[in-house]
C-alpha cells in the first residue's frame, strides 16, 4: 500500500469513523442496560429464582405491593435482604421495597406496629400483615392473604368471664388479637344480651365462659350454628356453663376431670414443673398442623371426643400415650385409676370438625367449619408463646375462614454446592495436579531447553 496524504487522511478518517461508531454503541448498551434487564439463573433447580406459583400470583396482584423491612444497618444483611426482595421486583414492576433502620427512623416503626427488628411489613390494596420470615413461601402466601378480599371478622362472645381480647394481663386474648390483625383479620367483641352477632361474622369464638349462658344466648349461639357459622369453642375443666345443648348439637362432650402427664423425662426435659401443663408432640395430618414441626404446650385442659356424626370430626392435637385424664383432686402423688373413672390417654384436646352445608345468596361457602378445644389457655398471652402456640393458633383462624389453600412452595435443593468424590476420584485429581502436571512442567522444560541449545 502507498501511504501518500490522501491515504493517511481516509486511515485518520476510519479512525475517528470507529471511535465515534464504538462509543454511541457504548452508550446504546448503558441505556439498554438501565431501561432493560436481563438475568439468567443457572444454578441447580433455578433456586435463585421465584417458583411458578409465586409468579403466577404476582401476575394477579393490581395493586402495587411495598415491603418494609426493620433491620439495623448492616451490609451483608441488606445485600441479603435486597437479593431476595429483587426476584419479586423482576416479576412485577410496582413491587417496591426498603429497609428501615427502626434504631433511626423511630416514627415509622412505630406507626407500622413493629415490637422488634427483622419483621416487615407488607402492603397491598389497604391492607398490611407482619411477617417475621424473608423465605418465599411466607412472603407469597402474605400476598396471597392480602389479596383477597373475603369477610375475616372474628367475633369474641362477652358478658360471662370471657378471654378479654383487649386487656393486657396474662389471661386474656390480646397478644393473639394482636397477631391476628397483622394476618388481615377483623377483631370484634359482642355482648348477646346488648346485641345481636353481626351478620358479617366469620368465625364466632367462645372463650372459656366461667358463668352460665342464658337460654336466650345459647338460641343465638345455636341458631348461628344452624345457619352455617363457623365456630371455636374452648372450654376449660369445670361444669358447661350452660352450653350441654350446644356440645349435643356439635355432636362431641367434654370429657370428666383434668388431664396429666406422668412422662417425668419429657417434662423435665420441656422444664415443665406441673403434670397437668400437658406438652403435645403428636398431631394428625390436618390443614391446621401440617406445618407444626416442634411441641404445643396446653395448661390445664380436659379431653374432647366425637360421640355422634353429625359433622367429620378429626382429633387433631392429643395427649402423649402415658397422659390420662385425672377425675380426682391433684396432689403431688398422681395415678392411673380406671375404677375411679380415669380415662385412659392418648386423651384428644382439639378436635376439628366439618361438614358440607348449602350455599346461600349471602355466602358461596360450601364448607361449615368448628374447632373445639379443651383448653384455653394454651392461647392466653401467658403461655402464647410458649412452643408453636401461637402459630397453631393462627393456623386454626386460618382454616375456620378457609385460608387453608396457601401456596405450598416447593423448598429447593442445592445440590451443586457441595462436591462429594470418591477415594479414587481423589486419588486421581491429587495425583494429576501434585505429580502428573509438575512432571509435565518439568519435561517440557527440559524439551524447550534441548531445542534451543541444538540451534
Amino acid at each position: 500500500m502507498i501511504v501518500n496524504r490522501s491515504s493517511r487522511l481516509q486511515l485518520h478518517l476510519q479512525k475517528m469513523i470507529f471511535i465515534i461508531l464504538l462509543l454511541i454503541a457504548v452508550g446504546m448498551l448503558g441505556w439498554l442496560s438501565n431501561e432493560h434487564s436481563f438475568q439468567f439463573d443457572w444454578t441447580s433447580n433455578n433456586r435463585n429464582t421465584l417458583a411458578q406459583n409465586s409468579i403466577d400470583l404476582l401476575n394477579t396482584l393490581e395493586h402495587p405491593v411495598t415491603v418494609s423491612v426493620y433491620v439495623q444497618d448492616d451490609e451483608t444483611v441488606h445485600a441479603a435482604i435486597t437479593e431476595i426482595l429483587q426476584r419479586y421486583q423482576r416479576e412485577k414492576g410496582d413491587f417496591q421495597f426498603k429497609l428501615v433502620n427502626p434504631d433511626v427512623d423511630f416514627e415509622s416503626a412505630q406507626r407500622d406496629g413493629v415490637e422488634r427488628y427483622g419483621q416487615i411489613i407488607i402492603k397491598y390494596n389497604d391492607n398490611r400483615e407482619i411477617i417475621s420470615s424473608l423465605s418465599e413461601h411466607t412472603i407469597t402466601n402474605a400476598l396471597l392473604r392480602l389479596s383477597r378480599s373475603g369477610n375475616r371478622k372474628v367475633v369474641f362472645l362477652k358478658g360471662h368471664g370471657e378471654r378479654d381480647v383487649s386487656a393486657d394481663d396474662n389471661t386474656s386474648f390480646s397478644k393473639l388479637a394482636g397477631e391476628l390483625k397483622t394476618k388481615g383479620f377483623t377483631i370484634e367483641s359482642s355482648n348477646l344480651l346488648l346485641s345481636a352477632l353481626p351478620t358479617d361474622t366469620a368465625v364466632l369464638v367462645l372463650a372459656a365462659p366461667d358463668r352460665e349462658l342464658l337460654a336466650g344466648e345459647l338460641d343465638h349461639i345455636i341458631t348461628y350454628v344452624n345457619d352455617g357459622g363457623n365456630l371455636l369453642w374452648m372450654m376449660d375443666p369445670g361444669d358447661m356453663k350452660g352450653t350441654d345443648e350446644l356440645a349435643k348439637l356439635l355432636g362431641i362432650q367434654f370429657l370428666p376431670g383434668i388431664i396429666v402427664d406422668n412422662n417425668t423425662n419429657l417434662r423435665n426435659t420441656l422444664r415443665i414443673e406441673h403434670p397437668a401443663m400437658v406438652p403435645v408432640l403428636d398431631y394428625v395430618s390436618h390443614p391446621v398442623t401440617e406445618d407444626i414441626q416442634y411441641n404445643t404446650l396446653f395448661p390445664i385442659s380436659r379431653g374432647v371426643e366425637q360421640i355422634e356424626q353429625q359433622f367429620k370430626g378429626t382429633v387433631i392435637a392429643q395427649s402423649l400415650a402415658q397422659s390420662w385424664s385425672e377425675v380426682s383432686a391433684l396432689s403431688n402423688e398422681i395415678a392411673y385409676e380406671p375404677d375411679n373413672g380415669d380415662v385412659e390417654g392418648p386423651v384428644g384436646i382439639l378436635m376439628a370438625l366439618e361438614r358440607s352445608i348449602t350455599a346461600s345468596a349471602e355466602t358461596d361457602k360450601a364448607t361449615q367449619r368448628i374447632i373445639v378445644a379443651g383448653d384455653s389457655d394454651f392461647l392466653a398471652n401467658s403461655y402464647i408463646g410458649a412452643g408453636a402456640n401461637l402459630s397453631l393458633g393462627l393456623n386454626m383462624f386460618n382454616w375456620l375462614v378457609g385460608d387453608d389453600d396457601l401456596i405450598a412452595i416447593e423448598s429447593k435443593n442445592a445440590p451443586d454446592t457441595q462436591l462429594e468424590l470418591t477415594d479414587t476420584e481423589i486419588l486421581l485429581i491429587g495425583s494429576g495436579f501434585f505429580i502428573v502436571l509438575p512432571a509435565g512442567l518439568v519435561v517440557a522444560g527440559v524439551v524447550i531447553w534441548l531445542r534451543r541449545r541444538n540451534r
